[in-house]
């Protein structure tokens, strides 16, 4: 049993990984990773389907995706009676955070994703797509599973499953969805001009940071109000911006924040607490091209966030770098 266990462990983290973006759900991705587990635990104590496990990395991940689809198709339902605006469950890092391979954090099997294929604003445009659309965009686009066995995931044709993907890329590339291309140097130096605008209180100072088409969505679960719909503009994006944290600095100026990692992308996490007692929590991912803040991403579900680990006493606003 030792031997099984570690076989499946040194997998876990790029299972967990593909789940995670398939699914946009940490806790969901999880219970895929253990149903995986079950099922190879079940194939191996049966000689006939231990047999066509000629490669265990090959047959998780196949097995790990099904799983998936299956929550993709079922999750629509949900999803479409969710109040408000629907974002992922951040997966929150610090800084100086060393590489994991718990899953969330990249680890040598997702070297192969490019910058623009990580953080909040990927997740967020593969909502676009089908359960289908997305596997076969996760499986070869993120993670270069070659189409032959993306077909077997979806049972279908390799032929079919180039389709899917094509389809979905173009879904991804599209002009309204946000772009986030930025290395580590520029997010750092377009974060704290995020910062240090909205910290300023000035309009047009914050303006000039956020890419005309900038968008910004709030996810409060129905918990916190957040806004029905998107909100689109330089010029809207920033006075609601302003007014965020405006308002939360007027709850006795008990408002706190670090930098950190958003989905492998540069963020912020933010405390403050109501007049009532309520703490507030927020999660803040950005994507960043061409300099500019292109996407702002508000999650502010307390159910979301109970997960992130809560700020100290040496977490202040404007945040330390």
């Amino acid at each position: 049993m030792g031997d099984l266990t570690a076989e499946f462990e040194a997998e876990r983290g790029r299972l967990t990984a593909v789940a995670y973006r398939m699914l946009g759900s940490r806790s969901e991705a999880e219970d895929a990773v253990q149903e995986t587990w079950l099922r190879y635990a079940a194939a191996l104590a049966d000689p006939a389907a231990r047999a066509e496990i000629r490669q265990l990395g090959a047959w998780l991940t196949t097995t790990c995706s099904r799983i998936c689809l299956d929550v993709l198709r079922s999750a629509r339902v949900r999803r479409e009676t969710y109040p408000g605006q629907w974002l992922p469950e951040p997966v929150v890092t610090p800084l100086d955070a060393l590489p994991r391979s718990d899953g969330f954090a990249p680890d040598p099997a997702e070297r192969v994703v490019r910058a623009d294929q990580v953080g909040t604003a990927l997740l967020v445009v593969l909502e676009r797509l089908s359960p289908e659309q997305r596997v076969a965009f996760v499986l070869h686009d993120v993670f270069a599973v070659p189409f032959a066995r993306v077909g077997e995931v979806l049972g279908t044709t390799d032929v079919a499953a180039r389709q899917l993907a094509s389809r979905a890329r173009r879904a991804v590339n599209a002009p309204d969805a946000p772009r986030h291309t930025a290395d580590t140097a520029e997010q750092q130096r377009v974060v704290r001009a995020f910062v240090a605008a909205t910290e300023s209180g000035e309009l047009d100072q914050l303006v000039k940071v956020l890419a005309p088409d900038v968008v910004l969505v709030g996810d409060g679960g129905g918990h916190f109000p957040a806004g029905p719909n998107r909100i689109l503009g330089a010029d809207k994006v920033a006075r609601f911006t302003l007014g965020l944290f405006g308002q939360a600095g007027r709850y006795g100026g008990r408002l706190r924040a670090r930098p950190v990692l958003v989905d492998g992308v540069l963020g912020l996490q933010l405390e403050t607490v109501f007049r009532d007692g309520r703490p507030l929590r927020l999660v803040t991912a950005l994507a960043v091209h061409e300099g500019r803040v292109t996407g702002i991403f508000n999650q502010l579900n307390p159910e979301k966030v109970r997960d992130v680990p809560p700020l100290g006493p040496e977490d202040t606003w404007p945040p330390r770098w």
